[in-house]
């Protein structure tokens, strides 16, 4: 099944992580394709994203040219969405009843059907259980409908790209990307971009204190070196995995070090390697920066080599977010869920260069240059022949129009899809560059912009500990209750209209700033550590919350005053 899977699916898959095409459910329909030869059908009540997961598209383009007619009852009910989307796909319909286990994915009916005499013009019928719908009042709508002829079916003529929904526009892609890994030598505006960093143990190798990191990672490292060397000397009948002591409180074995252990290479703590990270939106965190032990650095030693390396970067969401879409600019190591499964594009780029090899520490050294490329601001300048623009203009004329409402939502379905791509909005280059610039220093510089002056009851200038925040009674969004002694109220509600990465950045604050404890390992973090330790503060929990809010108020004004086009 995966040979023919690799032969025809994932054969015509754009995709770059193809992993999802050998999902047990796909297979079923690599499968029954193949039995029913010339002519028969299939029937499915299946896992719903193939229907718009970008690596699905090959599956869809096969599945056009194998049958004749296809009919898709969608239940929706993605329980892995957030926020207002999260609301829309309604109750998953598998979903778990007062205990653990269920399914969370999207769910729907599948009828493929195979005709010899109507090969080559497949037509495609779909119909949507509808919006914010409980799993009860699916099944009921269901029932009503009897049969196949009773559902109200909207035909589909599938694009070029393979897309059923969600069909992206055309128009897009005369547009310069922003940059591009699989075509080298192609037009792009950044040469070189990264994910975040996956530690893929995230509880050990981050945290909001710096002693506790230390700790942590100084008993992650022993357990890991007494495991290697006792593996070492053993007779090795059993496999690595098999032999070493599977211990979620001292240690978390991952595919990126367990081959280093098989091999028999041995980890050392090093305290310079624990640097600041922004780990999710508005929170920073402590993070063990070390290749040995991370899962994968992706690009970032070429755009943070060290800890007070300069640089700025546009994160987006990833292809295929769930959160949909979302620009964040930062100046810190991002972790890979920052924005989700999100890209970075840097203002700088660090390199390697030979200097002194005399001197075995500073024989490699890195030399700062541009990100963006001389073809990529030659576009712009051509574009604009008027302005004088240099890198860092384009680079905040970038994040300005990913900010644009309206081109958020013309290229909804493109960029949920593909990297963006940058259009040369007639007579608007500085408006966009200078929003840019005036978001970015909003969005960098969140920790010291003035707190916002809503009211303040139970301060008594000692206890500022936070364990949790709350909104007010009734979710009353106005007020937020920070701890048990202290409530803050007359927050604006058009504040939560500036969404990142799925939830309000004021969301953001009330669910990071608390005290979280890893049910595997049993690591605490506590973002009041993170207050104390390093920023002196301890009402620093208390004025993040409050600065964000100017900062959610004063995004959403340059927001709405971008240009239309």
């Amino acid at each position: 099944m995966d040979q023919r899977i690799r032969g025809t699916y994932a054969e015509r898959s754009t995709a770059t992580n193809k992993n999802a095409l050998y999902d047990s459910y796909i297979r079923a329909i690599r499968w029954a394709s193949d039995r029913i030869g010339d002519s028969g059908v299939i029937g499915f009540v299946t896992n719903a994203g193939f229907l718009d997961g970008n690596a699905a598209a090959g599956l869809r383009l096969c599945l056009v040219d194998e049958f004749s007619s296809i009919y898709i009852f969608h239940l929706r009910g993605n329980g892995r969405t957030s926020g207002e989307r999260c609301k829309k796909e309604g109750h998953p319909l598998f979903a778990a009843h007062g205990g653990k286990g269920g399914s969370l994915a999207p769910i729907s009916i599948n009828f493929f059907i195979k005709k010899e005499s109507a090969k080559n013009n497949c037509q495609i019928y779909f119909h949507d259980i509808g919006d914010y719908l409980t799993r009860k009042e699916k099944l009921e709508r269901m029932s009503t409908l009897g049969n196949i002829a009773g559902v109200d079916w909207r035909a589909i003529t599938p694009d070029q790209h393979g897309d059923w929904l969600s069909q992206r526009d055309d128009g897009f892609g005369e547009f310069i990307v922003v940059g591009d890994k699989k075509e080298k030598g192609s037009l792009v505006i950044f040469e070189n971009y990264s994910n975040g960093v996956k530690t893929n143990a995230d509880a050990w190798m981050y945290n909001a204190s710096k002693i506790s990191l230390k700790k942590n990672m100084m008993l992650f490292t022993s357990i890991y070196n007494s495991e290697v060397t006792r593996y070492a000397s053993s007779d090795k009948i059993k496999s690595f995995e098999d032999f070493v002591t599977l211990n979620s409180s001292e240690i978390k074995w991952h595919s990126g070090i367990i081959p280093k252990a098989k091999s028999g290479k041995l980890g050392y703590f090093e305290p310079k390697s624990i640097v600041p990270s922004l780990y999710r939106p508005f929170e920073k965190q402590n993070l063990y920066f070390d290749r040995m032990f991370i899962q994968r650095m992706a690009q970032m030693p070429h755009i943070f080599p060290t800890a007070t390396a300069e640089n700025r970067l546009i994160c987006v969401s990833g292809i295929g977010a769930r959160s949909g879409f979302s620009a964040l600019i930062v100046d810190a190591l991002p972790n890979l869920h920052t924005l989700d499964t999100g890209q970075c594009f840097p203002l700088y780029l660090y390199d390697e260069i030979e200097t002194d090899t005399s001197d075995l520490f500073s024989a490699l050294k890195k030399e700062r240059r541009d990100a963006i490329t001389d073809e990529g601001l030659a576009h712009f300048q051509i574009a604009y022949p008027s302005e004088k623009i240099s890198k860092e203009d384009l680079f905040y004329y970038v994040y300005g129009l990913l900010h644009s409402p309206n081109y958020r939502e013309k290229y909804a379905d493109n960029l949920s899809k593909e990297l963006p791509r940058i259009p040369c909005v007639p007579n608007q280059f500085g408006a966009f560059s200078q929003a840019g610039r005036k978001l970015a220093e909003l969005h960098i510089n969140y920790e010291t912009v003035a707190m916002y002056p809503a009211i303040i009851t139970g301060d008594d200038g000692k206890n500022y500990r936070v364990e949790k925040m709350r909104y007010g009674k009734d979710k009353d969004k106005t007020t937020i209750q920070y701890n048990a002694q202290i409530t803050i109220t007359d927050i604006p509600l058009e504040a939560y209209e500036y969404v990142v990465n799925g939830k309000p950045a004021i969301d953001w604050v009330m669910e990071r700033q608390c005290v979280k404890t890893d049910k595997d390992s049993g690591i605490v973090n506590d973002a009041n550590d993170w207050a104390v330790e390093t920023m002196g503060n301890p009402r620093y929990p208390l004025e993040l919350l409050l600065r964000v809010v100017t900062v959610s108020i004063e995004t959403m004004k340059i927001v709405k005053a971008l240009p239309i086009f």
